[in-house]
């Protein structure tokens, strides 16, 4: 029989002893065994912090996310025999596809969001602050990756997207990750890890992985190291109060499996689209991986007046669900993850079964395509009906992680907020409405209790990717009993394996670690205008000091005419009573464009365009007589990738326009950006 590898310390490694048997979901038969005994896991978490820390903290952002690019890519490559292993843990067709390409989708995601970072190995945070009237000394945070190692400890039901959702943010951040998939589906975890190795994409000790026990691994970690948890409330609870974990502050990520539900509208008839809209969604998170998703649909919620035609359509939904062996294309659930877990199953049931009852499904027997249903861990859809959703404790706090969901009347709005609360936290709640009214009251009512909340209607079902679906820009956690953390979320995912500090000193201490201008730092003026510099020759600071013009009557009646804009305060001399200006003031639009024919250089030359405007101000009134001089100061540089062969090289340039009137003080600033040519192609 096969065992697993655990690939530790730069080397694949089977475990001592036999370790724990691994089965087919599907047909119960033997697949191999995981073991983990004898590794050193102090040794383990060491390796990740001296070998693989350190070759991903030199890397750029952009480097990060171009080598999670490839990595995608190159998965890709390997998609048929993902799928014929995924099989074996009774996933379809379709539920493997979520599992393996939207957890590749995952690394895709966190790649493009390298963009969103400088080409530095730090990012800044936030906006910086003047600590002193004489503009001399100031405060900026900046973010650096930690020190330590990611450890991720994961659950059954995602061996592939579990650990590609978690490790694209760490290695975006510059932190390598120890993977711990549950062992019952460690073998598909192992095959991905296999090519993810093979490929060499990845710096050596940026991922290591263990099949098999985590045994004493907690015992090492340290406060650089960051620790993220999948599975059940109680498992988390343990590992989150586990003594080192407290000791060294680690930080501790959890998302637990909650009680998630979903509502129906109480303005949503059977004639109205949002009616079928809910019967397929309530459908589809039920049978999806058999049910064993941490976003499923445990609890629905309907109006008292619509219980039995909801329930009625729902077994009718239901009853459409083919059952057996995933590999047939008639299938369309699978079985569950193995026989434990069946059994785990229908105990949780029995303990559902003592506030509710059975309306469609039946605990004991199911009838499956090609497949023998006791050999394998098939399972009926069952859905329970609770009339007491007020008087039953068990019904929102016993989760039978199955294809198991429980219905449930409310009599008005609040009602239904109340019993979506009673879950104590979840990670998601779904409303499907056609009210805006309704979707406003009940989310501002219930987003306390909730990490997500989908508001379904007819305009959006069409492009909607699901309650059960966590998508890699919007954070993945929620509160109380669904954990209390946050995964992914886009760059507040990144953050989370950075260290966060605050920096003070000079604008021009900061300027220099930032390579960001900060405002009041020392600049640099030569006689080349900056406009005539490559990308490669500018520097953070370079400046610019402008002739000066005259603002004129005819200026401002020019511009009105040129632009169309004749809002009173630049137009009407009459209209001026009661306002802040003395008299017609200048458009601010016109500021800003004459100060651009002070600062651009006419010539041919290495900047290629104007690319935006990031933040504009106008300050200080500007009337006719004023005289307006600007300052333009490179104030950051950010490295742009060629998207063809042929492409020119270049980057983006943002540049600090500071406009001042004839007495010194500032009548406009604005951030403008430029694409500006490289000088080496």
């Amino acid at each position: 029989m096969k065992k697993l590898g655990n690939y530790v310390t730069g080397r694949w490694i089977t475990g001592d002893g036999e370790g724990q048997a691994l089965y087919n979901a599907v047909n119960g038969e033997p697949i191999g065994y995981a073991s983990t005994r004898g590794l050193d896991f102090n040794a383990i978490l060491d390796y990740g912090r001296k070998t693989g820390n350190p070759a991903l903290r030199k890397l750029t952002f952009h480097q990060r996310g171009l080598m999670l690019r490839a990595l995608a890519l190159h998965l890709r490559n390997h998609l048929d025999k993902f799928y014929s292993i995924s099989y074996k843990t009774g996933a379809t067709k379709a539920d493997s596809w979520v599992d393996i390409e939207g957890g590749i989708g995952n690394l895709f995601s966190y790649a493009s969001l390298r963009r969103k970072f400088p080409n530095e190995t730090y990012c800044i945070d936030g906006d910086p602050v003047p600590l002193g009237k004489g503009g001399t000394f100031m405060g900026q945070h900046i973010l650096v990756p930690k020190e330590g190692v990611a450890v991720h400890i994961n659950a059954f039901n995602f061996p592939v997207w579990g650990m590609l959702e978690k490790i694209a943010v760490n290695l975006l951040a510059g932190v390598p990750a120890i993977v711990k998939p549950a062992t019952i589906t460690s073998y598909l975890t192992e095959a991905v890890v296999q090519e993810i190795i093979a490929s060499n994409i990845l710096p050596e000790g940026a991922l290591q992985l263990l099949c098999g026990s985590a045994g004493d691994l907690l015992d090492h970690v340290t406060a650089q190291d960051v620790v993220t948890f999948t599975g059940s409330a109680t498992t988390g609870l343990q590992l989150k109060s586990h003594p080192r974990i407290l000791a060294e502050n680690v930080p501790f990520t959890m998302e637990a499996d909650s009680l998630n539900c979903i509502v129906l509208g109480e303005d949503v008839t059977p004639d109205k689209p949002e009616w079928d809209i809910f019967i397929k969604e309530v459908r589809k998170e039920m049978t999806t991986k058999a049910g064993q998703k941490c976003t499923a649909i445990r609890r629905i919620f309907v109006p008292q007046n619509k219980m039995e035609d909801v329930w009625l359509a729902l077994g009718k939904a239901l009853s459409q669900t083919t059952i057996g062996n995933p590999e047939n294309e008639k299938v369309r659930m699978g079985s569950l993850a193995g026989q434990s877990q069946r059994e785990e199953v229908k105990a949780q049931v029995q303990k559902l079964l003592a506030s509710s009852q059975i309306v469609y499904g039946s605990l004991d027997s199911v009838q499956v395509i090609d497949a023998d249903s006791q050999k394998g861990a098939f399972m009926s859809p069952l859905l329970l009906k609770n009339d007491n959703p007020f008087g039953s404790e068990a019904v929102h706090n016993v989760e039978a992680f199955g294809p198991v969901s429980t219905i449930m009347p409310y009599n008005n709005i609040d009602e239904s907020i109340a019993l979506a609360k009673k879950g104590k936290g979840s990670l998601v709640c779904s409303i499907v409405t056609a009210s805006n009214n309704i979707a406003r009251e009940f989310v501002l009512g219930a987003a306390t209790h909730h990490g997500r909340i989908l508001v379904l209607n007819n305009e959006c079902a069409k492009e909607s990717t699901g309650h059960g679906s966590p998508l890699p820009l919007l954070v993945h956690g929620g509160p109380g009993r669904a954990g209390g953390g946050e995964e992914m979320g886009g760059i507040r995912g990144v953050h989370h394996y950075m260290q966060r500090v605050a920096l003070q000193g000079s604008p021009t201490a900061i300027t220099a670690i930032t390579n960001v201008y900060q405002s009041g730092a020392q600049t640099r003026e030569e006689e080349k205008h900056p406009f005539r510099k490559y990308f490669e020759e500018l520097q953070i600071g370079d400046t610019l000091i402008t002739h000066k013009r005259t603002v004129t009557e005819a200026d401002i009646v020019n511009f009105a005419n040129v632009s169309w804009d004749h809002f009173y305060a630049h137009t009407d001399h009459t209209s001026l009573q009661g306002t802040v200006f003395e008299k017609p003031v200048a458009h601010g639009y016109f500021i800003l464009s004459a100060a651009a024919g002070l600062f651009v250089d006419a010539k041919k030359g290495p900047v290629m365009l104007n690319y935006g405007l990031e933040e504009c101000r106008f300050i200080k009134p500007v009337y006719a007589g004023a005289t307006i001089g600007v300052q333009l100061t490179c104030k950051e540089k950010i490295e742009q990738e060629k998207k063809a062969g042929d492409d020119i090289a270049k980057g983006i340039v943002k540049w600090l326009v500071q406009v001042t009137d004839e007495t010194g003080e500032q009548v406009a600033i604005a951030t403008i950006l430029t694409m500006v040519a490289k000088k080496i192609q």
